[in-house]
C-alpha cells in the first residue's frame, strides 16, 4: 500500500486514469461533509451500528478488478489504510491511501479541516 498525501493522491489520479478513487467514509460523512469530485462511496465501517461493511471487497470488484489501481479517502486516513489491507488480502496489486483523509487531521481546538487533509488543500470537492 502507498500512502499518499492529498495533492499527491490528486496528481496520481490525474496520471494514473484508469485508478478509482473510493470515499470509504459513512453515508452520513459521504452525503453530508461532502466527498472528492469522481470519488465512489463505499463505506468501510457505516451505521446505524457502525460495524464493518461485509461487502467492502465484494462491493470495490464491481467497479474495479485486482489489476486497476485504487485511491482509498475517509475522513482522516485512519479507515482507508485499514480497507486497503482488505483489498491487498484480497488480491489487489496497487492501492493506495491517501494521508490525513478529507477532512484532515485536529487542530489545537479539535476542529478539523484546519491542518491538512483534501479540502484543506483546496482540491475538487463538493455535496450530494
Amino acid at each position: 500500500m502507498k500512502l499518499l498525501k492529498p495533492r499527491e493522491a490528486f496528481d496520481y489520479l490525474a496520471q494514473h486514469t484508469d485508478a478509482v478513487l473510493v470515499d470509504v467514509r459513512s453515508e452520513i460523512e459521504y452525503m453530508f461533509v461532502g466527498h472528492p469530485t469522481g470519488a465512489v462511496h463505499i463505506p468501510w465501517i457505516d451505521g446505524p451500528n457502525w460495524e464493518l461493511n461485509p461487502h467492502f471487497v465484494p462491493q470495490v470488484r464491481k467497479v474495479a478488478h485486482a489489476e486497476r489501481p485504487v485511491v482509498l479517502i475517509c475522513r482522516s486516513g485512519v479507515r482507508s489504510v485499514e480497507a486497503a489491507k482488505a483489498l491487498e488480502e484480497a488480491g489487489w496489486h496497487t492501492v493506495c491511501s491517501i494521508a490525513h483523509g478529507f477532512e484532515g487531521d485536529l487542530d489545537d481546538q479539535h476542529h478539523r479541516n484546519a491542518v491538512n487533509g483534501w479540502r484543506f488543500e483546496g482540491l475538487p470537492w463538493g455535496q450530494t
